[in-house]
């Protein structure tokens, strides 16, 4: 009787008699926060390579949403006309080993073929991404035995795939990158599905390829540790290396994220590698009076270097450094000699943030040189940003900047503009067609310094300094430094598109 049939799924319905709800549940959860964990990992696989920029991040999002989108939409299609059992197993073993070969493949693609680097990128999210995205669908057509239960079984399994997907985010986020190098976080998620798997089939068909599988996935893991770009150490924010100086014994070179963020010499603190560090020290010479001890804050840590050259040059100095990455403070102190007796306070907290605890007035100096891989923390760039360590200056304090910045320098101008806002005096140091007094050359970009104060500053002596220092850098003010900066606009909490502006790629960059 047709009435009969209304509370039963059509005919040829498989059997979950091998699926039961508590595995129904953990397959979905864990399916949904495996894709999470791709998604956040891969941002911090690809950033010594593209930077970690809002277009990064975008591009990364949108590309785990499509996995999702095609994985849904395939997976349930396909489970309508294959026996669900037969694709559960193979999902979970293939992602499995996409996931766990994706440090080797993207580091060594990213060294040898960087043309082809976002392509392999895009599917080492979207293959494992689209499979594990398939479970859902999979699941729910084995799960589904009666019409009458339909809602009831959709829903807690969407319920249950939510709950897995903001577990992967909250864990990867708080806990596994604070604890785990990324290869090895995509390796242990490899093989977790890749043995999700083998239970799967063995409880359903007993699938004989999962033994294949685990071999991929321990060769995946061996050509991690051979793979070019691997790092010295992972933090929480970037891939650090050191590099000792062939030419110096005591140098060492900080890498972040494959850019050369600072120089440290060990033994002479006073030594200064990269020209944008003796460009500070030539404006800061010529600010204050020679060996005057001073209270400075500096917005960003990394290997220390001007710190380090306040304490040996102004005996007495306080420096506070925030610096956000605390695995930058300690490589500082395991690896580049940082002692407790130097002057030197670093805090482990974001700028912004460490800025706005400061008393008004209660620095002569504010350095800046806050950098994320080859991007710039957009919230330290803004007029409010600026008032605020206006705020903290004495009424003699002086603000320097390093900036960087290559092509049309779109962001460099934004950021001179923002400082005009906001300081009465502004000066802008560099080479000369970086800056625009020299018309005959292009520009070729790189870093810049920018000086900002409520008074003016010798800007003779700091020619000097620099001349002296043999930096080939000139400055510009004044007209000058207005007609540079031409309509840029300046940036604001509320406007502030630097992922945008600036143009971080250039062979002449030091940062």
């Amino acid at each position: 009787m047709t009435g009969s049939s209304s509370s039963s799924v059509a005919e040829g319905t498989p059997d979950n008699s091998g699926l039961g709800p508590r595995a129904a549940a953990v397959l979905v959860s864990g399916s949904s926060a495996a894709v999470l964990v791709v998604e956040i990992v891969a941002l911090r696989l690809l950033a010594p390579y593209l930077g970690l920029t809002l277009e990064t991040s975008t591009m990364v999002i949108g590309i785990a949403l499509t996995a999702i989108a095609v994985g849904s939409w395939l997976g349930g299609r396909i489970a309508d006309q294959v026996d669900a059992r037969r694709l559960l197993g193979p999902s979970l073993g293939v992602s499995g080993v996409v996931v766990a070969l994706t440090p080797a493949v993207l580091r060594t693609t990213a060294e040898w073929a960087p043309p082809v680097l976002l392509f392999i990128a895009s599917l080492t999210i979207l293959v494992p991404g689209a499979l594990l995205s398939a479970v859902t669908p999979i699941v729910t057509k084995m799960r589904l035995t009666s019409l009458a239960e339909t809602g009831t079984v959709v829903g807690r399994l969407s319920g249950v795939g939510t709950v897995g997907a903001i577990a992967g985010t909250v864990l990867t986020g708080f806990v596994l990158v604070s604890r785990l190098p990324v290869s090895g976080i995509l390796i242990g998620l490899g093989t977790l599905l890749v043995v999700g798997s083998a239970l799967v089939e063995w409880r359903t068909r007993g699938w004989s390829g999962t033994p294949a599988l685990t071999l991929v996935v321990v060769a995946g893991g061996l050509a991690t540790v051979v793979a070019p770009g691997a790092c010295d150490t992972e933090t929480k924010y970037h891939c650090v290396r050191v590099v000792a100086d062939p030419d110096r014994g005591s140098g060492r070179t900080l890498v972040l994220d494959g850019v050369r963020h600072s120089y440290v010499d060990l033994d002479d603190p006073t030594f200064l590698e990269f020209t944008y560090v003796r460009a500070i020290a030539s404006v800061v010479d010529a600010a204050f009076p020679e060996g005057e001890p001073l209270a400075a804050y500096h917005l960003g840590g990394g290997g220390l270097t001007f710190p380090r050259y306040l304490a040996a040059t102004r005996p007495g100095t306080r420096s506070l450094v925030s610096e956000i990455d605390s695995g930058v403070v300690r490589i500082n102190r395991d690896r580049l000699g940082l002692g407790s007796e130097a002057g030197i306070d670093v805090r482990t907290e974001d700028g912004r943030l460490g800025l706005r605890r400061l008393d008004a007035g209660s620095c002569d100096l504010v350095v800046g040189d806050a950098f994320g891989g080859v991007s710039v923390p957009w919230h330290l760039t803004t007029v409010e940003a600026m008032k605020d360590v206006r705020r903290v200056l004495d009424e003699d304090g002086l603000y320097v900047a390093n900036l960087i910045d290559h092509g049309g320098m779109a962001f460099a101008r934004a950021e001179a503009a923002t400082l005009s806002d906001t300081f009465e005096h502004v000066a802008l140091v560099g080479e000369a067609a970086d800056i625009g007094l020299d018309p005959t050359t292009a520009p070729e970009g790189g870093n810049l310094v920018v000086v900002a104060s409520g008074r003016p500053v010798d800007l003779r002596a700091v020619q000097d300094a620099l001349d002296a220092r043999h930096t080939g850098w000139r400055i510009a003010t004044g007209d000058d430094l207005t007609s540079w900066i031409g309509d840029a606009r300046p940036l604001t909490d509320d406007y502030a598109p630097v992922d945008q502006l600036l143009q971080p790629y250039s062979p002449r960059s030091s940062q």
